[in-house]
């Protein structure tokens, strides 16, 4: 019995390596096609459809897109609206979070039927337009944080997170004569950090894909974000007749440059996650504890 009970768990790791595999290879081919298509030429494009090494190398799909400076201005904004958007993002879903965790606080249920309400209907673009042009942040920065500073999905999720910590901690630090603020600081949060990781990278990456915003409330091309400006790249590349400040450069393949995006687009947001794996890695492990 114990070698039919060996036999059978070996035979049920090499089926789940084997899937596992299969899986692993589905997600990271497109991936890697990609990457290489960003870095071959016209010819090799032309005669063949998927390419995962290339047969010839070339950087003009970037020479294109960082043809200009614009990209790198483009790219700091899209950088700085990340980071201060995340910033206030997670300060105002932390402190609300905490408010509507806290079963002693009057009135939560009625805030958070409120909260539920706005995840099922919403006022409209027209509405949302006309509430960032009358508050005067048309052509600013802060039309592509403000509208979107708060998630009722994000907010759920926290406030949740927040519920499981014993109350017996946060009795004891009132009892040492602990502020709720002082509470929520030293205590919950530190407490908290792998959903802090995980809805800070949810944060992130809506920040970071911000394009309708920039499209709505940004006229001018100067402040544009880097997926409105690789948006115009691409545009250009495919030979339609737009306004650039791209340098005249003779374009590669329209193929190419649209990989080239892609990677570019995708990469930077990327290199982000390393950072906050050890979080990822501490709170499944914490599930896992919990059951």
């Amino acid at each position: 019995m114990v070698e039919d009970k060996t036999l059978a768990g070996r035979m049920f790791s090499v089926i789940n390596y084997v899937l596992l595999t299969i899986i692993g290879l589905i997600t990271i081919i497109p991936f890697v096609h990609v990457v290489a298509g960003s870095f071959t030429t016209s010819a090799e494009m032309a005669t063949k459809k998927f390419v995962l090494i290339p047969t010839d190398w070339s950087i003009e799909a970037y020479r294109f897109i960082f043809s200009t400076n614009t990209i790198f201005k483009a790219m700091g904004v899209s950088i700085g609206t990340t980071l201060v958007g995340t910033i206030i993002s997670m300060f105002i879903t932390a402190l609300m979070a905490y408010g509507l965790s806290r079963r002693d606080v009057d009135g939560r249920k009625v805030i958070m039927f409120m909260v539920v309400f706005t995840m099922l209907f919403h006022g409209g673009l027209i509405p949302t337009f006309l509430v960032v042009k009358e508050l005067g942040m048309i052509d600013s920065y802060a039309a592509l944080i403000l509208p979107t500073a708060i998630s009722a999905f994000n907010l759920i999720i926290l406030k949740n997170f927040f519920q499981n910590i014993p109350e017996g901690l946060e009795e004891s630090a009132k009892i040492d004569g602990c502020s709720d603020f002082g509470i929520l600081f030293r205590i919950v949060l530190p407490l908290s950090m792998p959903a802090i990781a995980t809805i800070s990278l949810f944060y992130a990456v809506t920040y970071w894909n911000t394009y309708l915003s920039a499209i709505l409330y940004i006229n001018e091309s100067a402040k544009w974000p880097i997926q409105v400006l690789l948006r115009q790249i691409v545009v250009l590349a495919s030979g339609m007749d737009v306004s650039s400040n791209l340098d005249s450069v003779a374009p590669p393949p329209a193929q190419s440059i649209k990989m080239a995006v892609i990677v570019v687009a995708t990469l930077p947001i990327l290199c982000v996650y390393p950072f906050l794996q050890k979080h990822f890695a501490k709170g499944a492990m914490i599930g896992s504890i919990k059951g």
